[in-house]
């Protein structure tokens, strides 16, 4: 039950704010984008990063699926490469019913992008346990040029 109430109050006081502004996304190569970086902490980066990680195990999966045939393991998905791409109220002003659209980078090693993937999230009012993935869009594969040479070996040939 708390994790609803955290999960509630994070879409909610989310969407008052741009919570976009305080992530950081993997460049087209290997280097971080800093610019987008915050610089101190804030209520909204809270909220962000608190649901990132309610969601986590969700993406997990689902990236998981879509890498397993370019990658010889698993990446991983960093909570601050994660960006809120849109988030919908299904039901119009305080209804509690949200649609949520994640910009994902997975990562390899000392994070390394391994790619780019659009989520969309249905999060329920009646049984928050059932969150649901209902479309996704893979937007980049992995590069072999993004690798370093001693870390070629995760791609698949």
């Amino acid at each position: 039950m708390v994790k609803w109430v955290i999960m509630l109050l994070l879409l909610i006081c989310g969407t008052n704010g741009n919570l976009n502004d305080s992530i950081v996304m993997a460049s087209e190569k290997t280097k971080l984008v800093n610019s987008d970086k915050p610089k101190q902490d804030s209520k909204e980066l809270m909220y962000q990063d608190m649901l990132m990680l309610f969601l986590l195990p969700h993406m997990d999966k689902k990236i998981d699926e879509i890498y397993s045939n370019l990658l010889n393991y698993s990446p991983e998905i960093y909570p601050y490469f994660v960006k809120v791409k849109d988030v919908h109220r299904v039901n119009g002003f305080r209804g509690f019913h949200f649609l949520i659209t994640l910009d994902v980078v997975p990562t390899v090693g000392p994070h390394i992008p391994v790619g780019e993937d659009l989520l969309t999230f249905d999060i329920p009012p009646v049984n928050p346990d059932h969150v649901k993935l209902i479309s996704w869009k893979h937007i980049k594969d992995p590069q072999k040029s993004d690798f370093p040479p001693n870390w070629q070996d995760v791609l698949r040939e």
